[in-house]
């Protein structure tokens, strides 16, 4: 995915001079080196210091750049907040912030570097938009639609090989949900590379049982898709969501607040509820943490029971 993502701007910056990188001495762990070695001039790493970073990437949209900024979701979101607040969103500029290594992707780095917040913080910007891609396809695809974006974006970006769910020429669009599999009986919403493929292969589990379950990439969690999720609502009556963070103020929050204001269904959050992280392989987290297919089926059954109709 980090490849993906390095190669996307490489093909941006080519086209548009205007596009720069800042990193904050992470170049390797987001895989960037190729756009230095093809654009040595418009790359800057300000070292340790992702704060700076922010503020430097606000000053270079105030001079008519669009600079994509990028360091570990932990500190992208917890470690930056203010500036990106006040220096790029508030001042209406026009910054790409990447955190990487989502939730339980961060693994061995543990607790410390593992963000399970960094949505619900981002969320409360005004007018930021807030997306997370679930493959190289749909990748590709939202980082050209942030370019494309007047105003600042945060994505966030699982580093690792994923598989690949979309066919090449899927078209994307900020804020648009994707249905990945149709279903009549409950939907999944999912957000995010192990999510969405955990959701996947919860849907084959339950169609193995007689279950039609629809699977929903929400991959844009603001502005969340009202449309989509109130379409499903209407159509199985159930609603399951499946994210790598915590319960409140993420994917299940937006979703529940559409829900609530507009078409109220029996619903359930899977995500982290209320907890730090830890070191661990990532299989080991997922199950920790309950972001399995087995686990998300589970829930969909006792949550079937009960839906309202």
């Amino acid at each position: 995915m980090r490849s993906v993502y390095a190669q996307t701007l490489v093909e941006l910056a080519e086209k548009d001079e205007r596009v720069v990188l800042l990193e904050a001495d992470l170049m390797k762990a987001s895989g960037t080196p190729v756009f230095k070695n093809r654009f040595p001039d418009r790359v800057f790493n300000v070292g340790v210091a992702e704060a700076n970073m922010v503020g430097i990437a606000a000053g270079l949209s105030a001079g008519g750049k669009i600079p994509f900024a990028d360091t570990f979701g932990c500190f992208a979101a917890r470690r930056t907040y203010d500036q990106f607040f006040i220096s790029a969103n508030y001042a209406r500029r026009n910054v790409k912030l990447t955190g990487t290594d989502p939730g339980v992707a961060a693994a061995y780095n543990g607790g410390t570097h593992m963000p399970f917040e960094d949505t619900g913080i981002m969320r409360n910007i005004p007018k930021l938009t807030v997306f997370e891609p679930s493959d190289p396809v749909s990748l590709k695809a939202l980082v050209i639609k942030a370019y494309e974006h007047q105003g600042c974006t945060y994505m966030r970006l699982f580093r690792k090989p994923a598989n690949i769910l979309y066919p090449e020429d899927e078209t994307f669009q900020l804020g648009k949900g994707k249905v990945l599999k149709d279903g009549s009986d409950i939907t999944l919403i999912a957000g995010g590379v192990i999510p969405v493929n955990e959701a996947l292969q919860a849907s084959e589990i339950l169609a193995a049982k007689g279950i039609s379950a629809a699977v929903i990439d929400m991959h844009t969690v603001k502005p969340i898709d009202k449309d989509l999720v109130i379409e499903y609502a209407k159509k199985t009556g159930a609603i399951l969501t499946c994210e790598n963070h915590q319960i409140y103020n993420g994917l299940g929050s937006a979703v529940a607040e559409v829900l609530a204001e507009n078409y109220p269904v029996r619903m359930k959050r899977i995500g982290v509820n209320d907890e730090f992280g830890e070191v661990g392989t990532q299989e080991y987290l997922q199950e920790r943490f309950g972001m399995t297919a087995e686990n998300y089926a589970t829930i969909a059954q006792t949550l079937m029971a009960n839906k309202i109709l």
